[in-house]
């Protein structure tokens, strides 16, 4: 598939079959996590993959989402890494590339996964259930598993309604 096909072809996807994603093809979506493009190649991205529906009943509290969170076969939280940062905005950038990899890759793959922010604001809560430091912060998580639906076409904005300037 072409990737502007790929593009324009991915949802976000929130309803999941009650079906395993096997490691091989949950290594491939980290796989293009991990190649995103990083200011000085600091690669600032953590994951943290959450298969324990324990622990994914307790996140799902935890956000307004908690549907979604309990659905997924997988959670992948993103925290950025203080300690590799150089750049607040730049890294934080990056870590929005690395997880646009992933959705592109779980949806080439023929999964299904929704990036989910609103519940960063549970940073705190979320580090403590996964024993993580502060020097992680939390950016997004990933619900990810096999889609349960089929989303159609959607609109964007028109490119003339975009370009500022064009010269």
């Amino acid at each position: 598939m072409d990737i502007l096909d790929i593009i324009t072809s991915r949802r976000s996807i929130r309803k999941f079959e009650e079906r395993k994603v096997s490691e091989d093809l949950l290594e491939k979506v980290l796989e293009a996590g991990r190649w995103a493009p990083s200011g000085l190649n600091n690669q600032p991205w953590r994951f943290a993959v959450i298969r324990d529906k324990k622990i994914r009943e307790e996140m799902s509290g935890l956000t307004h989402y908690s549907r979604v969170v309990k659905a997924a076969d997988i959670l992948i939280a993103v925290f950025m890494d203080s300690a590799s940062g150089y750049h607040r905005v730049k890294d934080a950038q990056s870590i929005g590339a690395c997880m646009q990899n992933m959705l592109l890759e779980a949806h080439a793959l023929g999964l299904g996964a929704v990036w989910l922010g609103e519940i960063i604001k549970s940073d705190v809560q979320i580090r403590q259930l996964l024993g993580l430091g502060a020097e992680l912060e939390l950016m997004a998580v990933m619900a990810l598993g096999h889609p349960a639906e089929s989303l159609g076409p959607t609109t964007r904005k028109a490119m003339k309604d975009l370009i500022v300037y064009r010269n």
